[in-house]
């Protein structure tokens, strides 16, 4: 089992390849339509100093940024699995930084990437009310400024390979949305080789144009890419990469005789061909991490033989918690839930030239956090009109500041309620009963603590529901 030994101030290089808030002339925001955003005066910072000092002005990092998708919190053998080997993620982690209590947005895909893109939770937005998305009506509205829009203000190249899930065409895109490529899949699942999706429609794009590959989609993806990668690029670039893998239907390369009999489903009119509830395995889903490892490795290989790997921060991580055949032990629940197995994931980050490799943290942070860190790295200011929700860790990892604390992780989904607080959780499931884990001593969530500690649990509940106040309701559901 994963050691949980943790430092509370990270070890970190230099200012030599680091880069703050403010120190790009061209770090203001600009909203997903374009429109630039005046620039403020650059406040003082250690960056500032260093630069001041060496008479160099520091570099800011490439960001490949990789989403696995359902990937469960041990489901990495260096967080647990016994019988998952992912050498190419484990040997990224022992290089960098790896996260022991990192957690997802949300506990399904379309929200979570909400909370990425947008760097705010999920109920800020009408299309962060779906959970997932799983028709045309919402999106991420093109208006809304993103990671992508505001690092492209800033100087960036940005690419999207992979999946979206955050509204269709015609409305809705990555190419809308501050991305200046994207390749890959609009909806929250496709069937691996045809790329059909749950409505029998294909599901494979470049740019807003549907683009024809009948190989593995994994595959697609690594090779696509490694290419993006390999470019000679003439500026810093943002690329997100999110593979589908290892989200059912459960076929590996190679399944081509599965994967026949699920289109002819989707092509029946099956609705829940894709679902694959009667497929799978675990050996199966092995094989489907173990594969999604092996093509991380070879996009790994490829950003060090184009020489970029030092100066690229590397961040991998789950949309959220494990499904069917995942390993999350020992947390409890899954995917949907807002127990730790829905919501706790594995994250990675590596930063050669910033960031000393073979650290642990323990640290409670989630996606939001990653979004005003990156930009932060990369010169880039949030929209004022539209602020964040995370916390930039980049003192944290670069400049020797404590973990954050005392502050609050907040978690929405219907029918459930959740609040992190340090050691602490408030939690609240579709029973209606409030409840309260030291997840220090209980990661299992089985002991509540909420008949010796009221008054706690009195706090925790106020600051989920002021969080809550101020968040968009949710729709009333049609009976």
């Amino acid at each position: 089992m994963v050691s949980h030994a943790s430092k509370s101030n990270l070890s970190r290089r230099t200012f030599g390849g680091v880069v703050g808030a403010g120190a790009a002339a061209a770090a203001a925001g600009v909203a997903g339509g374009g429109r630039a955003v005046a620039a403020e005066p650059e406040p003082p910072s250690p960056e500032r100093e260093f630069r001041a000092a060496t008479g160099r002005r520091p570099g800011r990092p490439n960001i490949l940024f990789i989403l696995g998708d359902d990937l469960g919190w041990a489901d990495l053998s260096s967080y647990g699995s016994t019988h998952i080997r992912t050498p190419h993620l484990d040997r990224l982690a022992g290089q960098g930084v790896r996260f022991t209590d990192a957690y997802s947005g949300s506990a399904t895909c379309s929200p979570t990437r909400f909370s990425l893109y947008t760097g705010r939770y999920p109920g800020r937005t009408k299309g962060g009310l779906a959970e997932p998305i799983a028709d045309r009506s919402v999106g991420l509205e093109p208006t809304h400024p993103t990671l992508a829009s505001l690092l492209r203000g800033a100087g960036y190249a940005t690419a999207l390979i992979g999946k979206w899930h955050c509204g269709f065409l015609p409305d809705y895109s990555p190419t809308r949305s501050g991305w200046d490529e994207f390749f890959g899949n609009f909806g929250g699942a496709l069937e691996y080789y045809s790329k059909l999706g749950q409505g029998g429609e294909y599901d494979l794009y470049e740019g807003d144009a549907q683009y024809k590959d009948l190989r593995y989609y994994t595959r697609i993806l690594t090779e696509r890419a490694s290419e993006y990668i390999r470019r000679d690029h003439r500026e810093p670039w943002l690329l997100n990469l999110n593979f589908t893998t290892p989200h059912w239907p459960w076929i590996a390369d190679g399944d081509t005789r599965e994967s026949a009999e699920i289109v002819r489903r989707i092509k029946a009119g099956d609705p829940a061909a894709l679902w694959h509830s009667d497929g799978g395995s675990i050996e199966k889903y092995r094989e489907m991490v173990e594969d999604l490892d092996r093509s991380i490795g070879q996009v790994l290989d490829a950003l060090r033989r184009s020489g970029q790997e030092r100066d690229t921060l590397v961040f991998f991580a789950s949309d959220n918690g494990g499904e069917r055949f995942s390993f999350n032990w020992p947390l409890s629940g899954n995917k949907a839930s807002l127990l730790e197995g829905g919501i706790r994931v594995p994250a990675v980050l590596r930063w050669p030239a910033a960031v000393d490799g073979g650290q642990v943290s323990s640290a409670p942070v989630f996606t939001p956090d990653w979004t005003a860190t990156l930009l932060e790295l990369g010169g880039a200011r949030p929209h004022p009109a539209y602020p964040l929700d995370g916390r930039s860790l980049a003192g944290y990892l670069l400049r020797g500041d404590g973990p954050p604390s005392g502050r609050d992780l907040f978690w929405r989904v219907r029918g459930e309620r959740a609040l992190r607080r340090d050691e602490w959780k408030y939690y609240r499931g579709k029973s209606g009963k409030d409840q309260l884990f030291h997840l220090a001593s209980d990661q299992r969530e089985q002991a509540d603590k909420a008949g010796t500690r009221p008054e706690l649990l009195a706090e925790l509940r106020a600051a989920w529901e002021r969080t809550d106040g101020d968040l968009l309701p949710y729709p009333a559901q049609s009976a």
